[in-house]
């Protein structure tokens, strides 16, 4: 398909004019995605939470309640925009665009078939670890710039959380790096043709896993390590005074945010648009259903535990991360490494 519109692009197109255009295309696509899933990620949670306390949800705009984010989505566009007269206009305008950017850029990366992916590049993995960090300058500008204290301390709070459980997702994910020789997201999926990778890594691999969700969720500030938005005690947390669209930008990252750590999970420990039957490879098209099914299971066990822990404290988040999860990741990449060498020496 992506062959034929080229061909008609160039049809009348100059070459530098089909490139721009088809960059511009894809761009769309993507946002259309971004916009989509991030409210209908919406309407999941709502309707989990809906489940879990043993209520019906959203059901009354549409059938089944299934255009109620639509109607919240319209809300929001037609809401006046405020804030407070002190605050650095530039930075508080310009930070929920920091934050948005940074998951859309991340999005582009992830192989939903073996023909579906927008940008391939050989450091895929360092690729999205250096995109999905810039996400938090966005939290920690517009907490800062609204000139109030309680975002203030909401994005002090998410600084803190996100340098530190940074570290657990990045040695986790070296930890599968080891096992496949690779940082390219493609390469990582051939690797896993024979069998996925958290099978293929024994243990050293599950528990990878294991930190690697616990880690991720906390990357995304979501309970419960919710510290960032604690609403008893910050009201909204870094985003208080932001309304309308700017506050629907935030909103809607923190979805596409816990998005984007499932498919990395997707892709690296379960074989991203390979299916358990090797039935994707007669059938292409069915890697997108495989890779939109597994991430959402994975999208699935986050709102699980949020409605399941209650909310840590700030110094249980920190030890959680320092005490624990950090030294179990390091002797874990040691494991790995061994793993590995072993298997070189009785292949040698």
């Amino acid at each position: 398909m992506t062959k034929s519109i080229h061909q008609w692009l160039l049809s009348f197109m100059s070459e530098t004019a089909t490139s721009i255009t088809e960059m511009v295309l894809i761009a769309l696509v993507y946002l259309a995605i971004f916009a989509v899933a991030g409210l209908y990620l919406v309407l999941l949670e709502r309707r989990v939470a809906a489940w879990f306390q043993l209520r019906i949800g959203p059901n009354r705009v549409g059938f089944q309640g299934l255009l109620q984010t639509m109607a919240d989505a319209l809300k929001l566009v037609s809401k006046e925009l405020t804030g407070t007269d002190r605050a650095d206009k530039f930075l508080y305008n310009l930070a929920p665009y920091f934050v948005i950017i940074s998951a859309l850029m991340a999005l582009s990366v992830f192989p939903f078939t073996q023909e579906l992916q927008a940008f391939d590049i050989n450091i895929g993995i360092f690729f999205l670890i250096a995109i999905s960090s810039i996400g938090v300058i966005g939290i920690l500008l517009g907490g800062w710039s609204s000139n109030n204290k309680f975002s203030l301390i909401g994005a002090m709070r998410s600084g803190v959380q996100t340098i530190s459980y940074e570290l657990s997702v990045g040695l986790s994910l070296l930890t599968m790096i080891l096992l496949t020789g690779s940082l390219q997201l493609s390469e990582i999926v051939e690797v896993q043709k024979n069998g996925w990778l958290i099978v293929q890594g024994h243990i050293p691999a599950i528990i990878a896993f294991m930190i690697y969700m616990i880690a991720g969720t906390a990357e995304t500030n979501r309970a419960p390590f919710d510290m960032v938005e604690a609403e008893s005690e910050l009201g909204a947390g870094f985003h208080t005074e932001y309304s309308g669209m700017k506050f629907a930008y935030f909103f809607l990252a923190e979805f596409i945010n816990m998005f984007i750590i499932s498919a990395i999970a997707t892709t690296v420990f379960f074989g991203a648009w390979l299916s358990p039957f090797g039935i994707t490879e007669s059938i292409p098209w069915l890697g997108v259903f495989w890779f939109l099914g597994k991430t959402l299971l994975l999208v699935l066990l986050m709102m699980w535990f949020r409605w399941t822990f209650p909310r840590l404290r700030v110094d249980q988040l920190l030890t959680l991360e320092w005490k624990y999860l950090l030294p179990i990741n390091l002797v874990n990449i040691v494991l790995m490494a061994l793993i590995v060498w072993l298997n070189l020496t009785i292949q040698l």
